[in-house]
């Protein structure tokens, strides 16, 4: 049996790789479902027939509307990377009004493995909120990937290699420690 994850992202130069990082979690067994901050859903417009090809289902960043069927098999676990501070905060202080974040913030309640890697700059990491954002999702049993072993702060406007293994690397470890 196939376990199911939920690849999110939100408007961060990193979530552009998308394609290629469902093409190398399927390679490890997943099947994925592709989501994305309404943002970043613009940004990959052109894209989003490919990830649906590639998933077999539809790229979603809108929630279902009451009474519609879901088109997505439940989740096993759910990486959301790259998350944003926007996105990394609304989902500490459980305000849900993008697709992924509220399926992230129900997830906490639902049990689902989650794990997430931000994608900022250390400009924005200076803002008090990004701290308490990562301890409070960290204090619920998230597996935020941020310092040693995930996402190291650059300064911004510089660029590097998003650590996409870690994160592949961190969601099927915490997947079957669970």
């Amino acid at each position: 049996m196939t376990s199911v994850l939920y690849l999110f992202g939100a408007a961060a130069p990193p979530v552009a790789e998308f394609p290629r990082i469902v093409h190398r979690a399927q390679a490890d067994g997943w099947d994925v479902c592709a989501g994305l901050t309404p943002t970043a859903a613009d940004w990959l417009a052109d894209a989003a027939a490919e990830l649906e090809e590639l998933t077999g289902y539809p790229v979603r960043s809108r929630y279902k509307r009451p009474g519609e069927a879901d088109v997505w098999p439940r989740a096993d676990a759910i990486l959301f990377a790259p998350i944003t501070m926007n996105s990394i905060n609304a989902w500490a202080l459980g305000l849900t009004s993008s697709f992924p974040v509220g399926v992230v913030a129900e997830g906490i309640g639902k049990g689902i493995p989650l794990i997430t890697m931000p994608c900022v700059n250390s400009a924005y990491a200076q803002h008090p909120q990004f701290a308490r954002s990562v301890a409070e999702l960290r204090a619920v049993g998230v597996s935020v990937l941020y310092g040693d072993g995930g996402f190291v702060l650059n300064e911004p406007g510089q660029k590097r290699p998003f650590p996409w293994d870690a994160a592949l690397a961190e969601t099927k470890a915490f997947v079957s420690g669970s």
